[in-house]
């Protein structure tokens, strides 16, 4: 009994630390997907987290009753608003500029985290401490949207209705992601100019409203991962290294899960559980370093596994990373 509760324990913490990488994730798939390489998520989840906090941390200050409603509705748009903005810019510069995409990445990537890390540190200092909401808010970031019954259930009830809301937007998020890409005229579309855009091109299909469309909207969804790492892992309390790291685990998961994003549900929970194993499962002659960098050595391991068999499912789009020229069509 006593392994069992654990590991559902081990689960849970894992859905909690899985679901930032999950909106990370989806986020990156969709901008792939239309065959940019957005590197900047790690910047890009910096600003998330520090305006979608400071949305919640200033609409509590300026109300005399908040809601949690409207608190989780402002955090999710403003952290959504700041990815977005962020990827117009590397939109510009990649899709219309045709600059090179690892290059603008990796600028947007120092560029996010430094501005995410001035507006926490902004509002910190005009606080005069730390920059937190009450805890009567916080609770609704963290409390789970179905009633108390359900998570009462023995042995499934904590693991399939204890969770934060977060999570099963993430689930409906990834869930209407893969019937988009895969049952619908324009993800199909989307998919094409990942693919070729010269042949999408010609096929009369708007390249670079395809690739703008969804570089945006990607970068708006992997945003929304900062904010949640703010508000539930870091019980909404701005830390200026709170989010090191998780863009790139999302860049890492994408590979992981093959650009799918039904995989990218059960990825990022094996990552979640991947980043908290040091925790749970200490050996006093392994290293903390070594667990991790765990997430990167499966992810190396799939990626050379799913290379050996070039399936082609199983690889990236084809033009992924590439500037489009229409003139060389």
């Amino acid at each position: 009994m006593a392994i069992l509760n654990a590991f559902i324990l081990l689960v849970i913490a894992a859905i909690t630390y899985g679901t930032p990488l999950l909106f990370g994730t989806l986020g990156e798939i969709l901008t792939e997907k239309s065959g940019n390489l957005n590197l900047g998520v790690e910047g890009i989840m910096f600003m998330g987290g520090a305006f979608g906090l400071g949305g919640v941390f200033y609409y509590e200050k300026l109300s005399q009753n908040p809601n949690g409603f409207a608190a989780i509705l402002i955090a999710l748009l403003c952290a959504f608003l700041a990815g977005a903005l962020a990827s117009l810019i590397f939109s510009f510069i990649t899709t219309t500029l045709r600059a090179n995409q690892n290059v603008t990445g990796l600028a947007l990537s120092i560029f996010g985290t430094g501005v995410g890390q001035f507006a926490g540190e902004f509002m910190r200092v005009r606080a005069g401490g730390y920059v937190t909401i009450s805890n009567a808010l916080k609770a609704f970031f963290t409390a789970s949207p179905f009633p108390g019954a359900l998570q009462n259930i023995p042995v499934v009830g904590q693991l399939l209705f204890g969770n934060s809301f977060f999570f099963y937007l993430a689930i409906v998020l990834a869930v209407g992601m893969h019937l988009f890409l895969n049952r619908t005229r324009p993800g199909l579309y989307l998919r094409a100019v990942g693919e070729s855009p010269a042949t999408a091109d010609a096929a009369g299909i708007n390249v670079a409203r395809y690739k703008y469309l969804a570089t945006i909207t990607g970068g708006g969804i992997s945003a929304v991962g900062g904010m949640v790492y703010i508000t539930t892992i870091a019980m909404c309390v701005w830390n200026h290294e709170g989010l090191s790291g998780e863009g790139w685990l999302a860049v890492a998961l994408v590979i992981f899960c093959l650009w799918r994003p039904l995989a990218s549900i059960w990825g990022s929970i094996l990552f979640g559980a991947l980043m908290i194993l040091y925790l749970r499962l200490q050996i006093p002659f392994v290293p903390t370093e070594l667990y991790k960098i765990l997430p990167y050595v499966v992810t190396v391991i799939v990626l050379i596994i799913s290379s050996l068999r070039n399936n082609k499912e199983k690889q990236p789009p084809e033009a992924l990373g590439l500037a489009y020229f229409r003139e060389d069509r």
